[in-house]
């Protein structure tokens, strides 16, 4: 083997490298992110904050693809693509662990609760739940100050997640970009969206597995391997509940960081498919690559060696280049059309799994616990708190907030066990001679719940091939819209743009409307509002959906905007050239003695690209 064929044959196996590890980050960015999305209840109800704060830390990924997207867009263009690719890995993973980090930093996690429960086997009626009720966190000032008991509760460790967060999307900010742009540059043109294809279709496990994972870790208790789980009244089912949240991001910062490896020993250029080298070895590669095409080079013969270039050269281009891209006429609608079409899928996405469980999760009935008044003459001796989230479920299938606001006088059994007996309140509604006792937890959800569920499962994987279906395309538009020397830098922008106002601020407002749909808040540890328990489903529904409705009702009349201005330039493009062919024509038939000029300044041939 020659040393010619053999150089051959390691660039083309440093391309086939390059899509295998492309694939591999897309699935381990989508992982990490889906993981992420379906952990928001358990870090919710973990740190006690309401769903609005959650939609902040949630922002924190946009946030920090802000901080770099456009340097790293256009800069890194010109650097070593492949290797801030892996650098980026490596700063993904780093977030992911740091978003864990709480976890070892807390204490123990406390439920709250409205009642003292023993684990001694032997006790029998050893509650007094309508007489107990007075030990409340209410008095929890008068022997420990309220800057203690926060600092012990860890109140504020919710900011690492917000860090760690940030530092994933930092990390991920090169990867679509100069990945895509690479990939453009070096493959044949007619191949890009196949393997843009391929690529995304990796890319689509990512959130299956992540979502499963999540799923998984949820039904861990949060403090497994350092607590009793005997001790543990309340299960996977209770608003209460926390997943074990930090695990997954341990396992997801791993993969990460595995996913970058490949990136460090990719070259900084490929020869573009199809193109053979040139037999002089002082003749450069025949593709022009965006990365060379960026600035003039100016008096360099093919055999003078590439001068470095400066950052000041690099960026003296950077306003004219971007001054070229949003002349273009189609650049900015595609712009607003992935604009609000991101809003209403990082809104979903983030508060899906919620939506699911307060909808589909729903108890048998909201009961008299939370509609109007939680008081009435069957517990008005029982001096119970309002503030407390112990709920219990009446065998007449009704549940209450707690054993107290159900009038219960005495209970029998231990830990998850316990069973609540002679309910005054449950005997209002019952005939004599029913059983007027409780168990621990919420009632079971209504029996038709899961058929409904499984046609809104259906219906979304519907909706997530409709709309993967034109991934793709959406692509394939940008990248010829624009000029080849503007790859990068448009899809930065797109990335800045997008990520900016479509992904911090949905998280945000949906929030703050979930929030509005809230029935029954938590008491935190140390007093104040916590996390929300309860839900009004209907509310909540028409909320959620109505949103997702209206954004994406919007996203579709844009694409057809967007279809219409394209066919439209397509149109203009077209008789211009004909109208260029048919003047060299003429100049041919006058034997050169006319000078017919058709062609547009500069600047109205860099506002146009042929699709």
């Amino acid at each position: 083997m020659t040393t010619e064929s053999f150089t051959q044959q390691t660039l083309t196996c440093s391309f086939q490298l390059f899509l295998a590890a492309m694939s591999f980050v897309y699935f381990s960015k989508a992982f990490g992110g889906a993981y992420m999305k379906s952990s928001v209840t358990q870090i919710e109800r973990r740190f006690d904050i309401p769903s609005s704060l959650i939609g902040v830390i949630d922002g924190s990924f946009e946030i920090g693809n802000l901080l770099v997207i456009a340097f790293v867009s256009y800069f890194g263009a010109k650097l070593h693509r492949p290797r801030l690719i892996g650098a980026g890995c490596l700063i993904m993973a780093a977030g992911s662990l740091c978003t864990a980090l709480p976890h070892f930093f807390q204490g123990q996690y406390k439920y709250e609760t409205s009642v003292s429960h023993s684990t001694n086997a032997n006790s029998t009626e050893n509650i007094l739940p309508c007489l107990s009720n007075q030990t409340m966190t209410e008095d929890l000032t008068t022997h420990e100050t309220r800057a203690a008991c926060e600092k012990e509760a860890g109140s504020s460790m919710w900011v690492y997640v917000f860090l760690g967060n940030m530092l994933r999307g930092i990390g991920e900010t090169p990867i679509m970009p100069l990945g895509v742009s690479y990939l453009d540059d070096f493959s044949r043109e007619e191949n890009t969206a196949f393997y843009l294809a391929c690529i995304q279709t990796v890319g689509i496990l990512g959130p299956m597995f992540g979502f499963m994972l999540g799923s998984f870790c949820a039904k861990l208790y949060v403090d497994i391997g350092s607590v009793d789980l005997d001790t543990v009244t309340i299960n996977y089912k209770d608003s209460r509940w926390v997943g074990a949240w930090w695990l997954g991001f341990i396992v997801t910062g791993v993969v990460m960081l595995l996913s970058g490896i490949p990136f460090w020993f990719l070259p900084k250029s490929l020869p573009k498919q199809g193109e053979e080298q040139s037999q002089s070895k002082n003749t450069e590669l025949t593709t022009v690559a965006e990365q060379e095409n960026f600035l003039p080079q100016d008096n360099q013969d093919h055999e003078e060696k590439e001068k470095p270039v400066t950052f000041s050269e690099l960026a003296k281009d950077f306003f004219p280049s971007l001054k070229r891209l949003f002349r273009n006429s189609v650049f900015p609608v595609i712009i607003l059309t992935a604009l609000v079409s991101v809003n209403a899928f990082i809104g979903m996405i983030t508060f899906k799994p919620k939506y699911m469980e307060q909808v589909y999760g729903q108890s048998s009935s909201k009961a008299i616990l939370l509609i109007d008044t939680l008081l009435s003459q069957c517990n008005m001796g029982c001096t119970c708190s309002l503030k407390h989230w112990d709920p219990v479920c009446a065998y007449n299938g009704m549940t209450y907030a707690s054993p107290c606001l159900a009038g219960c006088q005495s209970s029998t059994g231990t830990g998850k066990e316990m069973v609540f007996n002679n309910c005054t309140c449950i005997g209002e509604i019952l005939t004599p001679g029913m059983n007027m006792s409780a168990v621990l937890g919420q009632c079971s959800r209504k029996s038709d719940c899961d058929r409904f569920f499984k046609f809104y499962m259906a219906v979304s994987v519907l909706g997530a091939f409709v709309s993967a279906c034109g991934g793709t395309p959406g692509y394939i538009v940008l990248l010829r819209s624009i000029q080849p020397e503007l790859k990068s830098l448009a899809l930065g922008m797109q990335t800045l743009i997008v990520r900016t106002l479509g992904g911090i601020p949905p998280p945000i407002y949906f929030g703050a409307l979930i929030d509005l749909t809230c029935l029954k808040w938590g008491t935190k540890r140390c007093g104040g509002r916590g996390a929300c328990r309860l839900y009004d489903a209907n509310a909540f529904r028409n909320t959620f959906l109505g949103l997702l409705y209206a954004l994406y009702l919007l996203t579709n009349l844009l694409w057809v905007f967007l279809y219409f201005r394209i066919v439209k330039r397509q149109k203009k493009i077209s008789l211009r050239n004909q109208a260029k062919e048919n003047g060299l024509e003429g100049n041919e038939a006058t034997n050169g003695h006319a000078n017919i000029n058709i062609v547009k300044n500069k600047e109205d041939l860099d506002r146009e690209s042929t699709i």
